[in-house]
């Protein structure tokens, strides 16, 4: 299968911003354990402001561009050294892609784009993307990989999305308030129902929500591609969605 894995803020770090080491070591070792199998990967990592703001002894997310990009500059450079160790500890190549959401469907950009991908996997290696937040302001304010995933999704004509935040799924309420909140298993379409379920709550060092899941889930199902939110804390959770099962909501593709 190709599988594009979306890793959020809150699973690669700790609410400080400084690194989950157990879990990112983890998150390799099973990545790379899926790679032997013969998946092709692609990852779709958040994390470069939040380690950024670790590194940077910030400890609130802060509302100015300017930080925000010198977090992310700074951020960068610390999570590709975190995945070229962990990857490199398996055998495994990484490459890094920074995209602009502004360009990601241009012309001539975007088919540069598809083709250094599309080789990139031919070759073996694990293309890491992330947005390129340090000189695209637009895309800090109103970017998310949640989205990102899907396009990329979309490029590299994926089986499988999985989103990995620091939530089970979809729930048809909010289940830190609501005690009888049931998480959904499978959704077959996504109506204003589904929608309004989306309360969009996104944690101290991230940027997404419930709401940005939705969104991608409708970017990539109608595309055949079958996406999944799940939990990223137990990075083991992979092999389980492989095969067929794992705690997770499941978007059916709308056409095969």
């Amino acid at each position: 299968m190709r599988i594009v894995i979306k890793i959020g803020t809150s699973t690669l770090a700790y609410r400080t911003g400084l690194l989950n080491i157990k879990r990112v070591e983890e998150m390799c070792k099973v990545i790379s354990d899926l790679k032997n199998a013969g998946h092709e990967i692609v990852l779709v990592s958040s994390g470069a402001i939040g380690l950024g703001l670790g590194k940077l002894r910030i400890e609130k997310r802060p509302d100015d561009i300017p930080t925000k990009q010198a977090a992310a500059a700074v951020g960068q450079c610390e999570l590709m050294s975190i995945y070229e160790k962990g990857f490199a500890a398996y055998n495994h190549t990484v490459a890094q892609i920074l995209i602009t959401g502004a360009f990601a469907n241009l012309e001539g950009y975007s088919e540069n784009l598809d083709n250094t991908l599309t080789r990139l996997l031919d070759l073996g290696a694990i293309p890491i993307v992330n947005e390129n937040d340090t000189v695209a302001t637009d895309e800090i304010v109103i970017g998310d990989n949640d989205t990102l995933g899907a396009i990329i999704a979309n490029k590299v004509n994926a089986d499988l999305l999985i989103l990995l935040s620091d939530i089970d799924g979809l729930y048809t309420g909010d289940p830190n308030k609501d005690e009888t909140a049931k998480r959904i298993e499978i959704v077959k379409e996504i109506t204003d129902e589904i929608r309004n379920l989306a309360q969009d709550r996104s944690s101290v060092l991230g940027t997404g929500g419930m709401i940005t899941k939705i969104h991608a889930a409708e970017m990539v199902t109608k595309h055949g591609i079958e996406m999944i939110v799940a939990n990223g804390k137990n990075p083991a959770i992979l092999y389980d969605i492989l095969e067929g099962g794992g705690v997770c909501t499941r978007f059916k593709p709308t056409i095969s």
